[in-house]
């Protein structure tokens, strides 16, 4: 693949912005044949590509830019993620042919965007089993045999508002029950599964038009997600609660618990870890396969270090670090006796693994560590996730100076209320 094209014009919001509005957008050649382009309007700029394939140009807009809104990779894009998706459009370019294969142009299904996204995100996602279940409950259910060129804004949104009042699924069994509306913590975790939902019915959608399956992409665009819910109450233990949880378990589990708290590591990041991945010399593990699809290094303190040597000893390059009687962990295995371990520990309600990884990274903001070191050790695209977990608990220069400052004023604590 073409290492990026630097383009001085088009990397930055800030040199977006000394351009001029015009219609016909501003072109850099990326590859032979291939140019990304930019067109800039009243409301901000937009993404385009086109492609000489033999003596004709292919065009397609690629997604809207980072002018007003932080780039998520799937609606609003960077120069970079639009560097990649021109090299994508070429590439499906060269593969096209004009075969049987292709639907018949305005029949090309929701049901068809579906299985080519999935297909797709196999190869490259990293949460596969889980989007393909939210595509099979809330999205074919509703729109399986509907040509995506027929979906209205109206009907998405429709849709997408239905999902906060349906009827809660129960994990497990064929069954649902009501949910409780006039809960506010209830209906804002309903708005957020909701957004969630609605950003995988786009990203199928766009990778359709992408696909030049779609005529328009304007229907789903249109239809916003919920603001301001995305912000739930991290739990996390104290570092007294940590000592007892650690006490309450043993064996296998106690390695498990030790491992996530001395690292912030998800549980699939430890039960693959492997005795190779860890660095004496570094003082270091190395995840090799993350959530975000990039590999990094988590730096351990001493008690770490120590804790990985023992973890490593008599162990081979490719033998598992941390398993369950010589063999691999897997979630179901480790739950029952992690909630045991809780209640011995008089620790409620019990904690999830997750609230481990959470314990971690709170620990570190509640020392003042910086925000982008927590969230490169913790695997964090960028800091945006970081902040909204872990920024309330580090110490603050507002809050310490007022009450440095605030003089007291005598109130007397003698009074009836």
């Amino acid at each position: 693949m073409p290492r990026l094209s630097r383009e001085s014009r088009f990397e930055t919001t800030a040199a977006r912005a000394r351009l001029k509005r015009r219609h016909q957008p501003y072109w850099r050649t990326i590859h032979p044949g291939l140019s990304i382009g930019y067109r800039k309007g009243a409301r901000g700029g937009v993404w385009q590509v086109r492609y000489l394939k033999g003596d004709k140009y292919k065009f397609g807009v690629i997604g809207i830019a980072d002018d007003h809104a932080d780039a998520d990779g799937i609606e609003v894009l960077s120069y970079k993620q639009a560097h990649h998706l021109a090299l994508n459009f070429a590439d499906r370019c060269e593969e096209s042919t004009e075969s049987t294969e292709k639907p018949i142009a305005g029949r090309y299904t929701v049901g068809h965007a579906m299985t080519a996204y999935l297909k797709s995100h196999q190869l490259h996602g990293k949460s596969y089993k889980h989007t393909q279940k939210t595509v099979e409950a809330h999205i074919l259910p509703n729109f399986e045999n509907r040509p995506i060129d027929s979906l209205t804004p109206r009907e998405i949104k429709q849709w997408f508002e239905a999902l906060v009042i349906a009827p809660a699924r129960i994990r497990g069994a064929a069954k649902t029950r009501e949910i409780d509306r006039d809960d506010l913590d209830v209906m804002r975790k309903r708005k957020a599964t909701a957004n969630r939902i609605l950003t995988v019915l786009k990203a199928a959608l766009n990778y359709a038009y992408e696909n030049s399956h779609a005529k328009s992409a304007d229907a789903w665009r249109r239809v916003k997600p919920f603001r301001g819910v995305d912000s739930p109450k991290v739990r996390h233990l104290s570092e007294d609660e940590c000592t007892r949880l650690i006490n309450a378990c043993s064996g296998d589990l106690k390695m498990l618990v030790q491992g996530a708290l001395l690292t912030g590591c998800r549980f699939g990041e430890l039960s693959n870890l492997r005795a190779k991945d860890y660095s004496p010399e570094g003082g270091c593990i190395l995840i090799r396969d993350s959530k975000a699809g990039k590999p990094r290094h988590v730096p351990l303190t001493n008690e770490g270090k120590e804790f990985f040597e023992r973890a490593a000893d008599k162990k081979t390059g490719e033998d598992l670090m941390l398993t369950r009687n010589k063999e691999k962990w897997s979630s179901g295995l480790y739950a029952r006796p992690l909630r045991q371990a809780c209640e011995r520990a008089n620790i409620s309600p019990p904690a999830s693994f997750h609230v481990l990884r959470h314990t971690y990274g709170s620990l570190l903001a509640a020392r003042g560590v910086p925000l982008q070191v927590i969230a490169t050790a913790m695997g964090h695209a960028d800091t945006r996730m970081t902040e909204r977990h872990y920024a309330h608990l580090m110490p603050s220069y507002v809050a310490d100076t007022i009450r440095a400052n605030l003089p007291e004023f005598g109130i007397s604590t003698d009074f009836e209320i």
